[in-house]
C-alpha cells in the first residue's frame, strides 16, 4: 500500500508529465522543480487538479545559489521557492523555479493563481532583485526608497554601499559612500558543557 506521500508523488508525475524537470522525495518532503516558461501552466494545474488542490501558497522566497556548495554549483543563480498547501488533501509541496538570466532574473507573477503572494513577490524583488513580470505594484517594501542594491544577494557587501549621516555644515542629512572598512566576524564556538547555565 502506497503512503500518502508516494500517492502524491505519482499524482504529480501523472498530472505534470514532462513539465516537471525533477520531483524529489527527500526527508519526507516533496520538491518539484519547474522551468520558468512552464510555471504559469503548472501553477494552474497544481491549484485546479482535484487530486492536488493546492489552493493556498503559504510562502514564496528568493534564493541565491552563487556560492552554493562552495562554488561547485553550475546551475542558474537565482530561483524562487514556493510552499504550497492543500487543505482538502492535507498535503504540502515545495516548488522551485530557476530564473533563466542571472543578470536580470525574471519570473511571471503568480498573483492570478494565488493572490496572497503580493507581499512575498515584493519582498523577493526588494531583497534579491528578482523581477516578477506582470506584478501590479512591484516596489521596495523593506529597504529605503533610495537604497542601492539588493541586500540578500550573496555578493552584496555586509556594510552596504552608502551610509547616511547628519552634516551640521549643510544642516541636513546626506548620503555618501561607505567609509568603514569591511571586516569578517568569526563567531566564538563554545563547547563546554553547561555553559551559561
Amino acid at each position: 500500500m502506497a503512503t500518502k506521500l508516494e500517492a502524491l508523488y505519482q499524482t504529480l508525475q501523472t498530472a505534470l508529465g514532462d513539465k516537471a524537470v525533477s520531483l524529489m522525495n527527500t526527508l519526507g518532503e516533496l520538491t518539484l522543480v519547474v522551468k520558468v516558461a512552464d510555471w504559469p501552466a503548472v501553477a494552474v494545474v497544481l491549484r485546479d487538479h482535484p487530486e492536488l488542490a493546492f489552493k493556498s501558497c503559504v510562502d514564496a522566497c528568493g534564493m541565491d545559489y552563487s556560492a552554493y556548495k562552495d562554488g561547485a554549483w553550475d546551475g542558474a543563480r537565482f530561483a524562487v521557492v514556493y510552499h504550497l498547501l492543500s487543505l482538502s488533501n492535507n498535503s504540502r509541496l515545495r516548488v522551485r523555479v530557476f530564473c533563466e538570466d542571472d543578470d536580470l532574473p525574471t519570473i511571471p507573477t503568480m498573483l492570478d493563481v494565488w493572490p496572497g503572494l503580493n507581499w512575498y513577490e515584493r519582498e523577493a524583488f526588494d531583497l534579491y532583485g528578482i523581477v516578477f513580470i506582470g506584478h501590479p505594484d512591484l516596489r521596495r517594501i523593506l529597504t529605503d526608497y533610495g537604497f542601492v542594491g539588493h541586500p540578500f544577494r550573496k555578493d552584496f557587501p555586509l556594510s552596504g554601499h552608502v551610509e547616511m549621516r547628519y552634516d551640521p555644515s549643510q544642516g541636513r542629512v546626506i548620503y555618501q559612500p561607505v567609509t568603514i572598512e569591511p571586516r569578517e566576524i568569526t563567531p566564538r564556538i563554545i563547547r563546554e558543557e553547561n555553559y551559561g547555565g
